[in-house]
């Protein structure tokens, strides 16, 4: 185990060698809360329980393992996984022998709470010690529950087995942590400091996933724009982002390519011009605004100024015209006035983002923001400030996505729609939904005229 691993339960647990699969047959079932890096992580335990003889699980009830795979960015986060957990008792209850695993960024930050608050977990583990999940798990069988947590990551994620629920497209983690004192963000308590994969290594996963059928890959990181910086290539140069886009898109088989999140301060001008020159990556950009205001943003340790960030984005229009912009705000950031909130709204109705996801601010032990608790926001002038933040991007929303009505664009198909089986959900280069009718082919890339605009999805015929 790593320097600063911590262990609580049995001391006999030993790495041991696994000589063939112990649980062949058994069923799994993994559920995900949180980022895309999660869902990441997800797919990588999914892979190793299918590599040790496991099958998947269609819910809690029909499992003999149970995966959750936690979130700690906001409160709710916390009380959605607790309720669950409080779920599973029931089942733990009845099915004693059914093995339950916590683990993600809840687990590393909160891992004695975990145990405490639900004794019946078998097995609590970190993001940094993914790969041992398996050998935990024998032990919580052999010996009782265990929870180990590394401080230090041992082994990259993308190295471990993959089981991916959607065969065209995947995430592919090109780092992991983040080196931001963001004040109110966790991640670099639990992720850990900046890490980058190698870029002939990022090659030869992607080019792997091509030849398995996928035709579109997200890069995930928690600032893709500083992607290279703690690596150098044969103590010369090191790897940039832009680089990377250029390389990925030019794989044979991979028609898109999408990345996030970049963050405004490190955004630059090769990055822009690398999307606008390579037809693979879409036309889309996730550019994280969180405040519109000056003191806010100082406050929040982000890096930038409102005009900075509107610079950067109007750059980024330059070299893609048609681009489309999705941003994340925080309203009732500790201290936030009534004119910080208006400059927010300035800076939404200015920039006309195509999406906005918007949050109240929640107070995260562990993070700078989570002192400033004598100068919280009153709860009922922060939603009405998140509903009138709402009301404006959805207005906005419904605007942009009404001139895209008369056009022809190429969609992809993600599969049947949740809420009406007649038509099929897809996906524009700009990542918006686009209902068509049914069936169509998951993976198939269709020729759509948009009829009708809603705020958040257009409605097409195919053509």
């Amino acid at each position: 185990m790593t320097s600063g691993t911590v262990v609580l339960g049995n001391p006999a647990v030993r790495r041991k060698e696994r000589r063939r699969p112990t649980r062949t047959g058994s069923r799994y079932f993994v559920r995900t809360f949180g980022c895309q890096m999660n869902e990441h992580d997800s797919e990588r335990i999914a892979g190793m329980f299918v590599a040790d003889g496991m099958r998947p699980a269609s819910d809690y009830e029909s499992a003999d393992v149970v995966f959750i795979n936690t979130c700690t960015i906001r409160e709710n986060a916390d009380n959605r996984l607790y309720g669950n957990l409080g779920q599973l008792k029931q089942l733990k209850d009845r099915n004693p022998d059914m093995l339950l695993v916590v683990g993600g960024c809840a687990a590393q930050k909160d891992r004695e709470l975990v145990r405490e608050r639900a004794p019946w977990v078998d097995v609590v583990l970190g993001t940094h010690n993914l790969d041992r999940v398996l050998d935990l798990m024998d032990h919580a069988q052999e010996w009782g529950a265990i929870t180990e947590i590394a401080d230090e990551l041992e082994t990259m994620p993308s190295s471990l087995p993959v089981r991916r629920e959607v065969a065209h497209a995947a995430w592919v983690a090109i780092q992991i942590g983040c080196n931001n004192t963001c004040t109110f963000c966790i991640v670099p308590a639990v992720r850990g400091v900046e890490m980058s994969r190698r870029p002939g290594d990022i090659i030869r996963e992607v080019e792997e996933l091509a030849r398995q059928g996928v035709v579109e890959v997200t890069l995930l990181g928690q600032n893709v724009n500083t992607y290279g910086r703690d690596l150098a290539i044969d103590g010369k140069r090191r790897p940039v982002f832009a680089d990377l886009l250029r390389r990925v898109g030019a794989v044979d088989g991979i028609r898109r390519v999408r990345f996030t999140s970049p963050h405004p301060a490190d955004f630059r001008e090769d990055v822009a011009r690398a999307m606008a020159e390579t037809p693979a990556v879409c036309e889309q950009l996730h550019l994280p605004l969180q405040s519109g205001s000056n003191r806010v943003l100082a406050r929040m340790h982000r890096g930038y100024n409102v005009p900075r960030y509107l610079q950067r984005l109007k750059m980024a229009r330059s070299y893609i015209p048609d681009l489309a912009v999705s941003t994340d705000i925080i309203v009732g950031f500790p201290g936030e006035t009534e004119e910080d909130f208006r400059q927010t709204l300035d800076v939404v109705a200015e920039a006309r983002y195509d999406q906005a996801f918007t949050f109240l601010f929640s107070p995260r032990p562990g993070t700078a923001a989570a002192e400033y608790a004598n100068e919280s926001v009153d709860p009922e002038v922060a939603q009405d400030r998140y509903e009138r933040l709402v009301a404006l991007q959805n207005r906005i929303s419904l605007e942009a996505n009404q001139t895209e009505i008369g056009k022809v664009m190429e969609v992809l198909v993600e599969g049947p729609s949740r809420k009406n089986p007649g038509v099929v959900t897809a996906r524009s280069r700009g990542n918006k939904v686009v209902h068509v009718p049914g069936p169509q082919r998951p993976g198939s890339f269709l020729a759509v005229r948009i009829e009708t605009a809603a705020p958040h999805h257009l409605l097409g015929t195919v053509l």
